[in-house]
């Protein structure tokens, strides 16, 4: 449901550390947090763990299917590359005012996907939605799908909508192993938290992977760059572009209780201090440069590349540079070399991991750190060796790491920006 609040927030001033000036603005949608890799009794789950990086792999190839068709992938990442098909990710195997709205968001499954509330046509129909910063397009289910996998999720009727419009196109991505999430294109009215994009193109699946049958959300909405999108202009860039959205920033705070996404500028209430702004380096993902990751205050892989992806619980980073990084840490081992897991001892979880843009060092906590015990005494790390495809020198922060700052998404500026958290 729509959480509203009057706060103050931020305008934002870019600067590789910018001090933001305030202002009224913004809407908090609170959230529910994603499925976790970890199980009640603190146990990694591997079969959900391997299943989330099948999920990302295929993410992450049809992402850089749309990139190469929008703008080509020379125009990407060195060394960006479309993986072969990644496999079956359902299975076990190992106004006077600018508009100022928040979504709140909830926890799904122990921290696996974060997900709050969108309505789409007119009158609204009522979504659970998880809002990705790592894709760029929206989709819902269809009413015309009659397979038991979208039996008890909510679904959108073109015909119940005064305002849709039918669009030429499908829209595919292959999540599972020969199933697809897939439908046809339609434009509508999408409402998140009061801020409404009219003809927003969207697509209410007919196909749904199984892999989504048990999971409380509905759908995606995609946060990411237009250069991602197969449908065109993402909600978010829509919303600013029509003037519903007076400042073009969201920020997310991720956390164990109160978490959530604000629109239209950033949470003073979530953070302290400042924010500390970097420039995306490439306008497709949320991607900012000339990192470095840090372990007791030794570097141990620098000039990094970061991808900031809300829709992954994980940290991927290079084979050989985490190899490197779990060096550095006492009796850890590689754990699954397949989806590049490793452990550590369970009493000696560190607790200074921290990656840096040449301000200052943003923490991993120990808590977040791990990702759940493999024995009675080795637990699992949070960062993964894995090539997505995305480039060399190449890494993608999930939550695991977002649940550690606050986190700003700028428009505005083309900017990403972090800050402490409350």
């Amino acid at each position: 449901m729509f959480v509203k609040s009057n706060v103050v927030v931020l305008a934002l001033i870019l600067s590789t550390c910018a001090s933001p000036v305030p202002e009224e603005a913004g809407t908090r949608i609170d959230f529910q947090k994603r499925n976790a890799l970890t199980t009640e009794d603190g146990w990694f789950d591997h079969a959900a763990a391997v299943r989330q990086v099948k999920y990302d792999k295929n993410k992450h190839r049809g992402n850089l299917i749309a990139v190469q068709r929008n703008i080509g992938l020379e125009a990407f990442n060195e060394g960006a590359t479309i993986l072969p098909y990644a496999g079956d990710t359902s299975s076990n195997d190992d106004s006077s005012h600018a508009k100022r709205q928040s979504v709140s968001l909830t926890d799904q499954e122990n921290d696996s996907y974060w997900s709050g509330a969108l309505s789409i046509g007119t009158p609204g129909k009522s979504f659970v939605i998880d809002f990705d910063t790592g894709s760029a397009d929206l989709w819902v289910p269809s009413a015309n799908c009659t397979s038991s996998t979208c039996s008890k999720k909510n679904k959108y009727s073109s015909a119940s909508s005064s305002t849709s419009m039918p669009r030429p196109g499908n829209f595919t991505i292959v999540y599972g192993d020969n199933s697809t999430v897939s439908g046809p294109i339609f434009a509508d009215t999408v409402t998140v938290a009061g801020i409404k994009a009219t003809k927003q193109s969207f697509s209410p699946v007919t196909t749904l992977s199984p892999s989504f049958g048990s999971e409380a959300r509905d759908g995606i909405l995609g946060l990411g760059y237009p250069a991602l999108s197969q449908l065109g202009t993402p909600y978010f860039f829509t919303a600013k572009a029509q003037g519903a959205i007076k400042i073009g920033v969201f920020g997310f705070k991720l956390a164990k209780t109160k978490s959530s996404l604000y629109i239209g500028g950033t949470d003073m209430s979530a953070y302290n201090g400042s924010i500390e702004y970097h420039p995306v380096s490439r306008q497709v993902y949320w991607q900012i440069g000339n990192a470095n990751l840090v372990i007791s205050n030794t570097t141990v892989a620098s000039n990094l590349s970061t991808i900031i992806d809300s829709g992954t619980t994980i940290i991927y980073g290079p084979p050989s540079q985490v190899k490197t990084f779990y060096r550095k840490i006492p009796g850890s081992k590689l754990y699954d070399s397949a989806n590049g897991f490793y452990s550590y001892p369970c009493s000696s979880v560190p607790s200074n991991v921290a990656f840096n843009w040449g301000g200052k060092n943003w923490s991993i906590s120990a808590t977040n750190f791990n990702i759940g015990k493999a024995s009675s005494t080795q637990c699992i790390g949070a960062i993964a060796a894995q090539d997505l495809g995305l480039g060399s020198n190449v890494w993608l922060l999930g939550d695991s790491f977002m649940k550690n700052v606050y986190t700003a998404f700028s428009v505005d500026q083309n900017a990403v920006g972090f800050a402490t958290l409350r």
